[in-house]
Order: structure tokens, then C-alpha cells, then sequence
């Protein structure tokens, strides 16, 4: 092969990979869309619920696009909200979150706190992703009890490893959450155990899936676990297969619904793709931002 032939494939290679970079980050890390997954797991005859799942939205003050598409979500009416956490990239976003959450802010919803709800991004290098042991913290503590007071001022509480029982629309719904366990602040095994027998729905919140707090959710009976973190990946190949979920889960389900299995049980699992990025990191390929809507309805 001549100079010249190799200098014009080397050439090419970079232009395709330059448009490919300017297109993850000016144009697909701001598709954001709303994903729809219909589960029929409510008792027969029940009322159906619409639940809307946000997730990582690692908000900027400026990141105007991202709250007017918050904002929008608030046309969908959903009857209860489920926050895998993430919410922050700098505690000077407070203000830009209280006013994308403002037409969600009093619906019934539960939320759990990421990593970035207690320390702010901090660069990394990117091949640490594909270690399996934890990273570090992060960078400057953000204003994590402003933010908790926000989100429980909107209506939604904090389950970090707690258990919280209601009726919503007619249904008997226990969830249960616990702490980050990317930071290893899970304590699951405190609210752990069989649910009241009156129980109709049995939902588990978590920020980062891994797969000793999925087993200890699904042998307790979850009806259907959520969780945040993964950001589906971020750079995906093309068709959206994940290199990376950032935690022990398979790359197979790191975003959307899926099935969670542990011994003889298995619980519907949902991880959401999220809305953000870190600020370290503005870029995402195969894999948009995403809000999903999920209606439960009744069993056949």
C-alpha cells in the first residue's frame, strides 16, 4: 500500500471519527426522549398506574434543553414518580432543578440519592470504567441537605433503606430503597424480609444495580426494581450494546426492562439510560438521554 493510500484511509478515519465525536456531543447528548414500557403486574381489576422513572440527570445551571424536556414531562399526568438519584453536576443547579421539577412537584413519588447528589464530578480516567472495583468519591461536597429537603417538598420520599407503605389508586404498594452502593452505603439488609401479606404491589429502588442488592431485592419477592447509574452505557456500540454499566452488571441490561433472576425468583428489572452526563464527559453515542413512562395495569 502506497504513502499516499495510507494517508488517505488515515485521513478518513479521522474525519469519521470527528463527526462521530461533534455528534455525541453537541447533538445526540441533547435527543432527549421518553421511553414507554406497558407491565401488566397488578392485581386483576386494579386501576391503572402510569409511573415515570428519572434518572441521572447531572444538571447544569445553563443546561437549558434538559429542563424544558423535564418540564414537558409533566403533560404525561403520571400518578407517582420513582428518582434513581444523580441529580446534581454542581450544587449551583438547585435553582435549574426546582424549576424543571416544578409541574411534576406534588405527585406522590419515592427517590433514592447517586453519588453525585453528595460529591460534585470530578475527572476520571475514562479506562476505569471497565474496572470492577468502585471508584473514588468525587469531587466537592454539594449541598446534599438543601437538595433532600427539595425533593421531599415536592412530594416524594426518601427511601434510602427504609420501607414505605400506601395506597395509591386503589393498589397496596410497599417500596423499599437503599443507599448508593456504588459508594458502598447500601444498607439493604436493615429493611429486608417478606412484605405485609396485604401487599398488591412490591416496588425496590436503588441508584447503582449492583447485583448484591438486585439478589437481595428479588429474593424478598420485588415486583419490579429500579435503578439508575449505568447511564445505558453512554458510548454504546452501534444498535446500543453497552462496553460498560460503571458497576457488576451485565452490559445486557444496562438500560430499559428487563428480568432479574436470583435462585428461584426473578423480579422485573428497569435501568434507566438517564438524562445527563458528567460535565467531564459531555458525550453519548448510540445510547440518548431518556425519561421513561411505565404503565402498570392488571394481570390478565
Amino acid at each position: 500500500m502506497t504513502r499516499h493510500v495510507v494517508s488517505s484511509v488515515l485521513g478518513g478515519i479521522g474525519v469519521v471519527a470527528g463527526a462521530c465525536l461533534a455528534y455525541g456531543a453537541f447533538i445526540e447528548r441533547n435527543a432527549f426522549r421518553l421511553e414507554k414500557h406497558m407491565l401488566p403486574i397488578l392485581p386483576a381489576g386494579s386501576a391503572p398506574i402510569k409511573v415515570l422513572h428519572l434518572s441521572d440527570i447531572h444538571l447544569l445551571p445553563g443546561d437549558r434543553a434538559k429542563i424544558a424536556f423535564i418540564r414537558s414531562l409533566g403533560e404525561l399526568k403520571p400518578d407517582f414518580i420513582v428518582n434513581t438519584g444523580d441529580n446534581l453536576a454542581t450544587g449551583a443547579a438547585l435553582g435549574a432543578l426546582a424549576r424543571a421539577f416544578e409541574p411534576l412537584a406534588g405527585v406522590p413519588g419515592v427517590f433514592v440519592l447517586g453519588s453525585n447528589d453528595f460529591f460534585a464530578p470530578a475527572w476520571r480516567n475514562p479506562a476505569r470504567y471497565f474496572l470492577p472495583r468502585r471508584p473514588a468519591r468525587g469531587g466537592d461536597r454539594l449541598p446534599t441537605g438543601e437538595l433532600l429537603g427539595f425533593l421531599e417538598d415536592c412530594g416524594w420520599t426518601n427511601t434510602e433503606d427504609k420501607e414505605l407503605g400506601f395506597d395509591l389508586l386503589g393498589t397496596r404498594i410497599i417500596v423499599r430503597g437503599c443507599g448508593d452502593a456504588h459508594l458502598g452505603w447500601e444498607d439493604y439488609e436493615s429493611v429486608a424480609g417478606p412484605v405485609p401479606a396485604e401487599t398488591d404491589l412490591f416496588i425496590a429502588v436503588t441508584h447503582a444495580p449492583y447485583r448484591s442488592v438486585l439478589d437481595l431485592m428479588t429474593a424478598d419477592g420485588a415486583d419490579l426494581i429500579f435503578a439508575g447509574h449505568t447511564h445505558g452505557g453512554q458510548v454504546c456500540l452501534p444498535g446500543g450494546h453497552a462496553l460498560t454499566t460503571n458497576c457488576d452488571l451485565p452490559t445486557c441490561q444496562a438500560r430499559g426492562l428487563s428480568q432479574w433472576n436470583h435462585g428461584d425468583r426473578w423480579s422485573h428489572l428497569h435501568v434507566s439510560a438517564g438524562l445527563g452526563t458528567s460535565p467531564y464527559a459531555p458525550y453519548r453515542f448510540a445510547c440518548p438521554p431518556e425519561a421513561t413512562l411505565i404503565p402498570l395495569q392488571a394481570r390478565d
